[in-house]
């Protein structure tokens, strides 16, 4: 088994599982290999026995990925949606030539009678888009035709279709995840333009400024880390077939989605620290981050998540709860506050 973009948060995330659980689709892990540009940050993940590393370009890297058989990729190494837009070049580099140089790997290895790869790609809900002059109500479904409204976006959805093309094919078993934006992300920032939500909790309770660069009503579509990496694997391990818990059809699936409001969100963090928290938050519009995510539909129809057995976040004050539990070193705000909890379902 390979992850591509394994020292990304994410990347971590699935590996911490992987290794904790020790099978895949009930089969023992015998080997996983950890491919990225930086070095893993965990060296517990390095070294555990069943890890290989491999560092540099994933070009560059391919043959090292599959010196041995591979059976199962779950490709998250990307440039994030600010960077693309900030550096087409970049964008087209890393998203979809790299994409493509692996799935070419990953065609030979079947040509030279190894096995088929079952390629896990996680795509991003910036494959979709809407519009100021044609805002819509309806649920989001795969059903739905996506029309990016940036870079990255049409970076995403140019991979979908290559993937969806070699599965045609019979070069590889691609499943696509479009992903919701993960919130908490722990750390520092990164370039992806809907990074101000992790910022929006992660700095105030740490005691530092966090910037609001988007209007306080804006809704938005989350998901937890942990409902994330359940929603990959859950996607990888389905067979294919029609019936509950199979994956029918090669359409990609929406992870599951929480819908929240930026206010929403303040409000809890309000709710969970107090006052002086949410007064390190600062709103200052930024115009290009607001073409960006204010392009980004926010309402989704789960149901063929709902059919793999995934169900959404059930409110923001769980993401807020789940951040706390994992990362409560990096909280400095008091907390002595319990957010309350909701009765009805989320919207």
């Amino acid at each position: 088994m390979v992850i591509t973009g394994a020292s990304g948060f994410l990347g971590q995330c699935l590996t911490r599982t992987l290794l904790a659980q020790r099978t895949f689709a009930g089969t023992p892990l015998s080997r996983l290999v950890l491919a990225d540009t930086l070095t893993p940050p965990d060296g517990a993940l390095a070294a555990d026995p069943l890890v290989d590393v491999v560092h540099g370009d994933l070009n560059d890297r391919l043959a090292d990925l599959f010196r041995h058989p591979v059976d199962v990729v779950f490709h998250l190494a990307a440039a994030v949606s600010a960077a693309c837009e900030a550096d087409f070049d970049l964008g087209m580099r890393t998203n979809i030539d790299t994409t493509r140089a692996l799935l070419d790997t990953a065609r030979t290895q079947v040509a030279a009678g190894g096995p088929l790869v079952r390629l896990v790609f996680s795509s991003s809900l910036a494959v979709y888009s809407t519009r100021p002059d044609h805002p819509t109500t309806q649920a989001v479904s795969e059903n739905t035709a996506p029309v990016p409204h940036s870079s990255y976006g049409m970076q995403k959805l140019v991979c979908e279709h290559l993937i969806a093309d070699y599965t045609r094919r019979g070069y590889l078993d691609g499943r696509t995840a479009r992903l919701m934006t993960v919130a908490v992300r722990p750390g520092t920032p990164n370039a992806a333009a809907s990074g101000f939500l992790s910022s929006l909790i992660r700095e105030p309770l740490a005691g530092r400024l966090a910037t609001c660069p988007v209007p306080p009503e804006l809704p938005v579509a989350l998901a937890s880390p942990r409902t994330t990496i359940q929603g990959l694997l859950r996607l990888a391990e389905a067979e294919r077939g029609h019936g509950p818990g199979r994956l029918d059809g090669p359409e990609p699936v929406n992870l599951p989605a929480l819908t929240v409001t930026v206010t929403d969100i303040i409000t809890a963090l309000q709710h969970l620290a107090g006052d002086t928290t949410t007064d390190l938050i600062t709103h200052r519009p930024d115009p290009t981050v607001q073409a960006i995510v204010t392009s980004w539909p926010a309402v989704f129809d789960n149901q063929r998540a709902t059919a793999l057995g995934l169900t959404p976040d059930p409110d923001i004050h769980s993401l807020l709860s789940q951040y706390l539990t994992d990362h409560p070193h990096a909280v400095r705000a008091p907390t002595a506050r319990r957010p309350p909890r909701r009765q009805t379902p989320p919207h």
